[in-house]
């Protein structure tokens, strides 16, 4: 049987450790549960012993989490590829989407967002390792980017998210992260008001937390292997 409340625990003390051994208060980081093809009752113990923030990748699954929860105080995150013909159910129901990497679909969203809701917070996703097979935009069009979903009403650019290559050592798995932060930082010096790195998952929180991450995602340390 998983113990997931205990993993749980355990987790939050590693991301706290990893906090103090880059000299950054533990409160900095947010522990994004990732909760893909788990059960609604192993995402409400951990609600329980004190999770907000859960992430799913699909979009019927995760609507069907949000209605069987049926809780206001928790945070649904979006953290999967979205397609166009899918951006209206995750705007109504999900508060944050960590996966944009097109114009097209942060105006959809924008459009479809509820007048009634609080702003979408979004992230622009970045192939920080320019690889074929994944999703997010270069590094040299963040910035036109940025700068167009500033424009749009009913959603707010919160920063820049990445699922680097698997690297081995912990100065290798810096490099991205470093890259990352590094144009989350030239987004702010163009005048940006954002927040958010969203990097770093179970097998390299650590190399992420020392390059300024401030959002990590964990589903497998907390909920087992899939």
């Amino acid at each position: 049987m998983i113990r997931v409340t205990e993993n749980f625990r355990k987790i939050q003390d590693l991301l706290a450790k990893a906090a103090a051994d880059a000299g950054r208060p533990a409160e900095q980081i947010r522990l994004l549960a990732v909760s893909k093809k788990k059960p609604l009752e192993a995402i409400l113990e951990v609600a329980a012993a004190g999770q907000r923030d859960f992430g799913e990748n699909f979009v019927q699954e995760g609507l069907e989490k949000i209605r069987e929860a049926a809780r206001d105080d928790l945070v649904w995150h979006f953290i999967g590829h979205l397609q166009a013909n899918k951006t209206r159910a995750v705007s109504e129901h999900f508060q944050w989407v960590h996966t944009v990497d097109r114009l097209k679909i942060a105006k959809r969203l924008s459009e479809q967002r509820p007048h009634y809701a609080p702003d979408l917070n979004i992230c622009i996703e970045v192939n920080i390792d320019g690889e074929d097979q994944k999703s997010g935009v270069s590094a040299d069009q963040v910035s036109d980017l940025a700068a167009a979903i500033g424009d749009l009403p009913r959603v707010r650019l919160r920063g820049l998210m990445c699922l680097p290559a698997i690297r081995h050592g912990f100065d290798e798995q810096r490099k991205p992260f470093a890259a990352l932060r590094e144009l989350y930082e030239s987004l702010i010096a163009e005048g940006h008001d954002i927040d958010t790195l969203s990097m770093g998952m179970s097998a390299d929180y650590a190399a992420a937390i020392h390059e300024g991450a401030t959002i990590i995602r964990v589903g497998t340390g907390i909920f087992g292997a899939r």
